[in-house]
């Protein structure tokens, strides 16, 4: 679950990160109020899920009342990049000495923590490592060790901080962390981190994404999907209890495991296709389940060609036919499918395809997982 901004900083004040005093807003009305209890200046800020804020005009600073009035009125149902602003977050402006970046994420090659640092914030991530790589620091975190407080301070004088920054940046490295950590995160990102005039240093944007396998441990967090964006796609996938995301290609896919789910997108990559989503219905392939895979894609208009990838385990290979017939008598498809299906049963997984008589132009079933993918790819592509 990605986090707004406000959302964030709301998140990293539980750990004791300072964030600036401010509200959201839904109103323009709210705004003000929001803008009088801050102080000001104000900073107006579109709350969306996107970049490039900033440049669309969707982040405004406010002198007095009135502007943050005008600000309010011109920044709320504005339209970036396909997002519409229904919120805004208003907090007080602060004076910038200096822009840091700092970030945990996890590592998964080298199964550990890893935290970015850089001089150089206030920028996209990516545009520094592209420039200057060498500004970045990055740093491995044995899960069982966890970060020190000397661990962050050496962190903080390899990424050459100024010497006045280097407790407030070790201090706010060693909560986000801890917000990382014991708040379940995917990401805990601060960019910019500032270094004000006074010499305090301070979140001033917050991007937080929440790790979804740990929502049972979090009930609070259903206060944060009230604005939560979700294609039309994830939302009928959601309501299905479906483990869908969607993507921007042709090939629908559907598999049983997240592991071959993600096999089949890198396969259907490598001939030169393209995937509409990640589905993995896991390890029930039973009429219901497939039926709902097969409505969630047959509702992305982009999808051309419908890839179903079965390794039977547990999952019988006799049994995921049977699904896929029954649910092709509910649901009336617009994208030929390609079935690739191995393991437990497969033979008789098969034969059942074969015996009901499903036309060649809706149904084709390939031997192993690469032809599979170049007939699905042939016919997104034709």
């Amino acid at each position: 679950m990605d986090l707004f901004e406000y959302q964030g900083k709301q998140y990293f004040a539980r750990y004791d990160i300072p964030v600036s005093p401010g509200g959201p807003a839904d109103t323009v009305d709210e705004a003000v109020a929001a803008a009088n209890a801050a102080g000001y200046p104000v900073v107006v800020k579109a709350q969306v899920q996107v970049g490039g804020r900033g440049k669309a005009g969707g982040i405004k600073l406010a002198d007095n009342e009135a502007e943050a009035r005008q600000h309010a009125e011109a920044i709320l149902g504005m339209d970036i990049k396909g997002h519409v602003v229904k919120r805004v977050w208003v907090e007080n402006a602060s004076d910038i000495e200096e822009e840091y970046y700092v970030s945990f994420t996890l590592d998964r090659a080298e199964k550990k923590h890893l935290m970015m640092l850089s001089r150089e914030g206030g920028v996209e991530i990516e545009v520094v490592a592209e420039e200057n790589p060498d500004a970045i620091i990055k740093l491995h975190i044995d899960p069982v060790d966890g970060l020190s407080a000397d661990v962050a301070r050496q962190a903080c004088i390899d990424a050459n901080l100024p010497e006045r920054a280097i407790d407030g940046a070790t201090d706010i490295i060693v909560k986000l962390y801890r917000c990382y950590t014991e708040g379940d995160c995917d990401l805990a990102e601060i960019n910019p981190l500032i270094l004000k005039p006074t010499g305090e240093v301070h979140a001033l944007d917050a991007k937080v994404t929440l790790d979804g396998n740990a929502e049972y441990r979090h009930p609070e967090w259903e206060a944060f999907k009230g604005l939560t964006e979700m294609d039309e796609r994830e939302k009928m996938a959601a309501e299905k209890d479906l483990q869908y995301i969607g993507l921007d290609g042709t090939v629908g896919i559907i598999a049983n495991g997240a592991g071959l789910a993600m096999s089949t997108l890198d396969v259907v990559n490598q001939v030169g296709g393209s995937a509409a989503n990640f589905l993995d219905i896991g390890g029930g392939a039973n009429a219901d389940v497939m039926a709902g895979a097969l409505e969630v894609i047959n509702f992305d208009e982009n999808v051309k060609s419908i890839f179903i990838n079965i390794f039977g385990g547990i999952t019988r290979g006799e049994e995921v036919a049977k699904g896929i017939v029954e649910a092709l008598n509910r649901v009336e498809l617009k994208a030929p499918i390609v079935i690739r299906l191995d393991g437990t049963n497969a033979e008789e997984g098969r034969q059942i395809l074969l015996d009901a008589g499903i036309p060649e132009s809706k149904l084709r079933s390939e031997p192993t997982m690469l032809a599979a993918a170049k007939t699905v790819v042939g016919l997104a592509n034709a």
